[in-house]
């Protein structure tokens, strides 16, 4: 605890911060949290501020002054604005949170979140899961603190963060064409406990109502199809390209070869096709939260 005027204050520390470890294999991030973490200490130094003193002011300990700072810590944009104000950079500081919160996710997950955001229409049969895009935050976490070996807090609370934050891919205008096939069987798989896979379902039946939303599922008992070898994701871009993958085809790698493509798409299709149409879907997620 400190004093500032009198008022206790409780200084924000790791602890209150988890997710925002900096990943060391992630060459652009570290450049990144660095360069901002170097401005940040320059620009308290000179207006003589000490890290105790500068880290009372922001709401934030003394420690985790110096580990941003140094670019051991990912800033939160509350921390770049209230040290923008506090250090009078007239609104340089508060700016960095643009290149700050590319990095805060992880590679991969920026990689495949950059082609999200630049597709006109995506394409996914899920297998064995919930797509990212579609799971509530309960509902990702509980599916990586099961993971073994176990994830630490912070890389878990980091990987819910970067599932939300594709998600923005829905507030789009114009929003893309999504087309999801889930199977039935992690549909029935209480994930969580029964409330968070309760609103997990609520949640599938509020993105299928979208209109550029179409939900399917496939029954367990349908006949065999071509997605029993796993996933497969398909994403199209406004200049006519494509890149799709599949667990089953070309090694499970991305591909973008038209021959390659076509056949993805005569998988995905056949797949569409097979599922239930999407009103039924609808239907039987809404059977399977009154069966609770």
């Amino acid at each position: 605890m400190t004093t500032i005027e009198g008022d206790a204050v409780q200084l924000k520390g790791e602890m209150d911060e988890p997710g925002w470890e900096v990943d060391p294999d992630d060459d652009w991030g570290v450049a990144v949290v660095a360069t901002v973490g170097r401005q940040l200490k320059l620009r308290r130094e000179a207006v003589g501020m000490r890290a105790a003193e500068f880290g009372a002011v922001v709401g934030y300990g003394e420690d985790m002054v110096y580990k941003i700072e140094s670019g051991k810590r990912i800033p939160r944009q509350e921390y770049l604005n209230k040290a923008d104000e506090v250090l009078r950079a007239g609104g340089l500081i508060a700016a960095t949170w643009e290149d700050v919160k590319k990095v805060r996710y992880p590679k991969k997950v920026r990689e495949l979140g950059k082609l999200e955001g630049k597709a006109v229409e995506i394409g996914v049969y899920e297998c064995n899961s919930i797509h990212g895009l579609l799971q509530t935050p309960e509902h990702a976490r509980a599916l990586f603190e099961a993971w073994q070996p176990p994830y630490s807090p912070d890389d878990v609370e980091r990987m819910v963060a970067a599932c939300l934050a594709r998600q923005s891919v829905f507030e789009r205008d114009p929003a893309p064409s999504v087309h999801y096939v889930l199977e039935e069987a992690p549909l029935r798989r209480q994930v969580g406990g029964t409330m968070v896979w309760r609103q997990q379902l609520e949640h599938l039946l509020e993105m299928g109502r979208l209109n550029n939303v179409t939900l399917q599922v496939m029954p367990t008992n349908t006949e065999a199809h071509p997605g029993l070898d796993g996933r497969i994701e398909l994403l199209k871009f406004p200049d006519g390209t494509a890149v799709g993958r599949a667990d089953g085809l070309f090694n499970g790698r991305p591909v973008s070869d038209p021959r390659q493509l076509r056949i993805l798409e005569l998988q995905y299709g056949t797949i569409r096709a097979q599922a239930l149409p999407p009103r039924e879907s609808l239907a039987f997620i809404k059977q399977l939260l009154g069966e609770t």
